[in-house]
């Protein structure tokens, strides 16, 4: 019997050696069937480094960038705004004079009006093998936390949808498809006769703006809080926008030179253009939309009524696992001036 003294490596595998140096035949691993119930694939399955990253899907969301989120209120179906409008006998022209001799003066009414915007449950279940999750303990990793992850991804993904376009399924809107929101056309680049930024030079697409800005704060009485600070646009046109120079000179992009010589600029406001995936074809004949607004709790909000929270938690003894239920409200976008929004179609 050959007297076995140790164990190596080679370039081509795992070997045994007897006391002559030589190797043994048959012990370079040939991964078959019966290799594999050798300790050898053992050994083979242990010579690994394993990452210990756990490369999640990738998505974006954006919805509290894009309009104010107030958190709070509790499980009900709906909320409601109050809005009031005033009027005056004659006008508040020349029937307010009071001149001499005058017997009666005139008098200011005040209409309230109640607004209700409809809010839903958001639900979702987390179940937990029994078994996997005693298999879960040897390999260091919580499986909870790793569903739990799953379902903050989830919440996230739904509000985002439910902040930018709303559920058919529920007749719910969102920030870029309100159908009580003036819709028009970008103009022109001339003789090209292109609507599309791609066509136009950095001037033309500053006339977009200017133009969306002026006519959204001419709708809203010129009222100084009325004034658009917040631009939606697809991430192609931002893209666009922001590596493209206004000259060969190369010292401005065009997003810069948008941002310092745009109408709320010269009031003041700081106007913030950023990108969203929801406005890639939005528009008529599904053209890219630019969504132009007052991004302010008094013109536009969202409400968070009850944030995602663990509610309950029980064994489940038929399924042998643990379930748990998390659960939220949330209303949907609630839109209080419909003159401080405008979309521009065709960019």
């Amino acid at each position: 019997m050959a007297n076995f003294q140790n164990v190596g490596t080679t370039n081509a595998g795992i070997f045994t050696v007897n006391n002559a140096g030589a190797a043994l035949p048959g012990c370079t691993p040939t991964m078959d069937a019966a290799v594999i119930q050798s300790g050898n694939a053992f050994l083979t399955s242990e010579l690994e480094k394993r990452d210990p990253l756990i490369r999640k899907p990738l998505t974006s969301v954006t919805y509290p960038r894009d309009t104010p989120i107030e958190v709070g209120g509790g499980w009900v179906d709906y909320v409601s705004a109050m809005s009031v409008a005033y009027s005056m006998t004659g006008g508040s022209g020349a029937s307010a004079v009071n001149g001499g001799g005058s017997n009666g003066i005139p008098v200011v009414q005040a209409s309230v009006s109640k607004g209700a915007f409809k809010a839903h449950v958001f639900a979702v279940a987390l179940r937990v093998m029994f078994a996997d999750m005693q298999r879960a303990n040897f390999i260091g990793r919580s499986l909870d936390q790793m569903l739990q992850d799953g379902i903050r991804l989830a919440y996230d993904k739904h509000m985002d949808q439910n902040t930018y376009i709303g559920f058919d399924e529920y007749a719910t809107t969102g920030l870029v498809n309100n159908p009580d929101v003036t819709k028009t056309t970008a103009a022109t680049s001339g003789t090209a006769s292109s609507t599309k930024w791609a066509d136009k030079t950095p001037k033309q697409i500053l006339t977009d703006i200017n133009n969306a800005i002026t006519a959204v704060w001419a709708a809203n009485e010129y009222d100084e809080a009325g004034i658009p600070n917040h631009i939606l646009i697809p991430y192609e046109q931002y893209s666009y926008i922001t590596t493209t120079m206004v000259s060969d000179l190369g010292t401005e992009t065009i997003y810069d030179f948008l941002k310092k010589h745009n109408v709320a600029a010269n009031h003041g406001v700081d106007l913030e253009i950023v990108p969203t995936r929801w406005v890639k074809g939005a528009g008529a004949s599904n053209g890219d939309r630019m969504v132009v607004y007052v991004n302010n709790r008094r013109f536009v909000k969202a409400d968070e009524l009850v944030p995602l929270s663990r509610v309950m938690s029980a064994p489940n003894v038929t399924n042998v696992c643990y379930d748990t239920a998390y659960m939220a409200n949330a209303s949907e976008v609630q839109l209080m001036y419909q003159t401080s929004m405008l979309y521009v179609d065709g960019i």
